[in-house]
């Protein structure tokens, strides 16, 4: 990246800085805050905005470590269901179909999952469910997959099944080291995120540091094959129409997980990564923020214009945009 491209690294303060706009008529009627990291090749911070070294609750951008925990446990996953293990997924008929058969190779049933019973994740695809008469199931919610692994990995370890979710099981205890290890950072705090499974906080240094991490292990290491699994079948990891998506599958070699709340990682083939929060988790601020973030780090391809738009609309027609604001 060239010096003149580069924001001031900014000084810790009471308020983050303004990372998204929201601009309607040409008027600014919104603004975003948060905080953003960004690893040169040899892992050292390139630039930041506001604290990155704060903890957070990466949410499901944890994910590519909970599914190298699986592995860590024995469970054998490869292709697509690796890929499913590390999901948020849509809730597409393909999403669907193989949660059902990894539930029913490993002996298991629906009804063992803890993950709640919810609505594809994918507005298009819950339009159509609810169309059939469908309602809501515990396969239909996004993490199903993760919750199948783990799961998958408990039976094969003759690690109880009722409990899972709690911290102190014993796959829950590996993850949680599998988090600090890849994070290079002790876990701050740990918590319940929306599936109902453990959530470990980290910094988003630490985050974009264990993507790093991911992309860089060496091949047959549990990590590689979450990440290579992850860029093989980005559309098992997320869905037809989503950003992740797009970007694995556009810019080859790179890994990328959004988590609810507004917090996205991403990490380039050459070790160069990244990592934000949005602090009043506004997800529809994550396109413009990643792609901008993207051009500084010198990522030219058109899937990151595509990534960042974000159009307002007004009577049907837009009328604005949420953009970038670093």
């Amino acid at each position: 990246m060239s010096t003149s491209a580069q924001p001031a690294i900014s000084a810790v303060s009471s308020a983050p800085p303004v990372l998204a706009e929201v601009v309607r008529s040409g008027f600014v009627e919104g603004r975003h805050r948060g905080s953003l990291v960004v690893l040169a090749e040899d892992g050292s911070v390139d630039f930041a905005l506001g604290d990155v070294t704060a903890p957070v609750f990466p949410r499901s951008s944890n994910k590519p470590m909970q599914a190298a925990g699986v592995l860590r446990a024995g469970l054998e996953l490869t292709g697509e269901r690796l890929a499913l293990a590390a999901a948020s997924h849509s809730g597409e008929t393909f999403h669907l179909d193989l949660v059902r058969k990894m539930l029913a190779e490993h002996g298991l049933t629906p009804e063992r999952l803890q993950c709640p019973p919810d609505l594809p994740l994918d507005p298009q695809e819950a339009e159509a469910y609810l169309a059939s008469g469908a309602v809501r199931e515990r396969v239909t919610m996004n993490c199903s997959g993760k919750h199948t692994a783990m799961l998958a990995a408990c039976a094969l370890r003759d690690w109880p099944l009722e409990t899972y979710l709690d911290p102190e099981h014993p796959l829950q205890r590996l993850i949680h080291s599998v988090v600090e290890e890849a994070a290079g950072e002790p876990v701050a705090a740990v918590g319940t995120d929306g599936c109902g499974a453990p959530l470990t906080a980290i910094s988003l240094t630490g985050l974009a540091r264990a993507y790093r991490s991911f992309v860089l292990a060496a091949p047959g290491t549990a990590e590689r094959r979450v990440a290579d699994a992850m860029r093989a079948h980005p559309e098992y990891v997320a869905g037809t129409r989503r950003p992740d998506t797009w970007l694995m599958r556009e810019i080859p070699g790179a890994l990328s997980k959004m988590g609810a709340e507004a917090v996205q990682a991403v990490a380039l083939p050459d070790g160069r990564a990244l990592a934000f929060k949005i602090d009043d988790g506004a997800t529809r601020t994550l396109g413009p923020v990643l792609a901008r973030a993207l051009t500084l780090m010198g990522v030219q391809a058109p899937v990151v214009q595509r990534i960042g738009r974000a159009p307002l609309l007004g009577g049907g027609r837009e009328v604005g945009e949420i953009r970038a604001a670093f």
